[in-house]
């Protein structure tokens, strides 16, 4: 590991608990920070609710101000998402509704960077919504840092992920793909616990300068791009515990990886694959049968860009 990252890892390396409640709501009152936590979903009508309910209860009370605003970005779902996280209180917006002039193409990423045309806060919090047994401090521990620390731009959460039953075994996209990318080509990173992680913040600021992967490399691609522009020192990592949630099966993570690896090839020659497509196999009654995925190619251009945001911007 490089002496930089091992530094960056004294300097910048938290756990939730090292910055209580009364401190970030000082803090916030201080410099007039507002803050915005987004979910974005799709089917996820099993833990959405929960989640948002455990934040307007303790981090969006009276006592508790800490969050200004709380939206839930439906891509989607045909099950009751929107209506489970309306009842529990959050604002929904769907997909479509946002920048309707631009159809929307699938994808998490493609989500997150339509919800900053949808959200005020000076700081943005972007926290997955099939979370089980869901804590408040994975967003106060996040944005923690970037209402203490003026120097911080970009928060991600680090955190254990069971497999199952047993520890420290998920993540596996992270450690068969993303972490030997990153050691390999952007060692500056390799001190990120979970660099595919959900759970991050970033002041605006930050984010409308970034262009967004559609896909599941977001999530690479907003981390390599946030050190490039801003330096590995404004980047910070939270303890915030454990996380459960719904694991994937071995082709859905086949292609997760596939994107991965293209949004780490353009960042390193922002050339073209010869064929953006991966071709897996399942075993039916016939015998195995090729089923060919297109990857993720498509990349959402830095919000500053885009007229309808300078636009509200200004006004």
């Amino acid at each position: 590991m490089l002496e930089e990252v091992e530094r960056w890892l004294a300097r910048r390396s938290w756990s939730a608990a090292d910055r209580p409640l009364d401190q970030l709501l000082a803090a916030k009152g201080d410099t007039g920070t507002t803050v915005s936590v987004v979910l974005p979903a799709l089917n996820e009508e099993a833990t959405v609710g929960e989640i948002v309910a455990t934040i307007r209860r303790e981090l969006m009370s009276e006592s508790v101000p800490l969050v200004d605003e709380l939206v839930v970005l439906d891509s989607g779902s045909t099950d009751r998402t929107a209506e489970v996280a309306a009842a529990a209180g959050a604002r929904v917006v769907h997909r479509d509704e946002i920048l309707p002039r631009l159809p929307a193409l699938p994808g998490k990423g493609e989500v997150l960077w339509r919800s900053l045309l949808v959200t005020t806060g000076d700081v943005v919090c972007f926290v997955d919504a099939d979370l089980k047994d869901f804590s408040s401090a994975f967003v106060s521990g996040i944005v923690g840092p970037l209402l203490t620390d003026p120097e911080v731009r970009f928060v991600k959460a680090m955190y254990d992920r069971p497999l199952g039953e047993v520890a420290g075994q998920g993540g596996r996209v992270t450690e068969l793909v993303a972490r030997p990318l990153l050691n390999l080509h952007w060692p500056q990173l390799a001190g990120f616990v979970q660099p595919l992680g959900g759970e991050y913040a970033a002041r605006r600021s930050l984010l409308e300068r970034l262009p967004f992967p559609v896909g599941y490399g977001v999530e690479l691609g907003l981390l390599v791009d946030a050190l490039h522009t801003v330096g590995l020192d404004a980047l910070a990592q939270v303890d915030v515990g454990v996380r459960k949630h719904r694991h994937q099966d071995g082709r859905a993570l086949g292609r997760m990886a596939a994107t991965i690896y293209r949004t780490a090839q353009l960042r390193l020659a922002r050339g073209h694959l010869v064929r953006p497509e991966l071709t897996q196999f399942e075993r039916t009654a016939e015998g195995f049968v090729p089923r060919t995925y297109a990857v993720d190619t498509e990349e959402r251009p830095p919000m500053a860009e885009i007229p309808e945001y300078a636009r509200r911007r200004a006004a």
